[in-house]
């Protein structure tokens, strides 16, 4: 986001603090979730809601009298908030929107003690669509009926998954938002990470690192960072030596598969 829409998100994530704190954070979630494909699937009341040429209460009025009689007030008063705010792009409004559903979800799977599960399922799962073409284009396909795609999710998860990484991943098949399925993913991640207040290394490896090995590799990277890291290890017989580290967007590759391509590189000139 650029410029006034850091300081719009800013409040509004102090105003999701207060929701969570007078409603349930399922219940939350899932009213904001309704208001932003509400807001989405609507171009003049997104126009309406994020022109920073409007006065802040008249866009709050406007999204009071909406969904004042649809939501619970906790959600109203969220939703009235963020859209009082200056936006610097209509996107920023929904993409905010959408981001205080994820983090009501997670603020309830860390209330109940999962959220370290949720987390895990949602990288595992993404890495299962990432292997499975067919899989991910029945997941990704816009010709495939949204509410199929749903069904599809809650089918492979039935008993094998907390109800919150559920939920999610139904709102990534259902409702991507022009984003790649992978990408939505990546940012609901992200967001748990953040809501553990810990930093999330992507581990490509050639073979299976021992616990040790993992547990050496945290602490470098714990020492590197100064907050807490939690590893997300992958296997990729393709790498053939060494491991790829990603934090975010900081890669460190040592991997052979690298340093054959870098020879490559130096002996072609390419």
């Amino acid at each position: 986001m650029r410029g006034s829409s850091r300081g719009s998100e800013k409040a509004s994530q102090e105003a999701l603090g207060t929701a969570l704190g007078s409603s349930d954070a399922g219940t939350l979630a899932d009213e904001l979730f309704s208001v932003t494909a509400v807001v989405e699937g609507n171009a003049s009341l997104r126009r309406a809601l994020a022109d920073p040429s409007r006065e802040g209460e008249a866009k709050a009025g406007l999204a009071r009298s909406l969904f004042g009689s649809r939501v619970g007030p906790a959600t109203t008063e969220l939703v009235a908030t963020a859209a009082g705010q200056r936006w610097s792009a209509e996107r920023d409004l929904g993409d905010t929107l959408e981001s205080l559903a994820v983090q009501a979800l997670l603020a309830g799977a860390e209330s109940a003690g999962r959220i370290d599960r949720v987390e895990d399922e949602l990288f595992r799962f993404e890495r299962i669509v990432a292997a499975d073409t067919g899989l991910r284009d029945t997941l990704s396909s816009r010709n495939t009926d949204a509410e199929g795609k749903a069904g599809l999710v809650r089918t492979l998860l039935a008993d094998k998954a907390a109800p919150e990484t559920v939920r999610l991943i139904e709102q990534a098949v259902r409702t991507p938002r022009g984003r790649r399925l992978d990408r939505v993913m990546e940012a609901y991640l992200e967001l748990a990470s953040r809501r553990r207040d810990e930093l999330t290394a992507l581990v490509t490896s050639a073979v299976a690192l021992s616990e040790q090995q993992q547990a050496r590799l945290r602490s470098a990277l714990e020492k590197h960072y100064g907050k807490p890291v939690t590893l997300q290890v992958v296997h990729e017989p393709a790498v053939m030596g060494g491991i790829r580290v990603q934090v975010g967007d900081e890669v460190v590759d040592g991997t052979v598969l690298r340093r054959l391509d870098e020879a490559r590189r130096h002996v072609t000139g390419g």
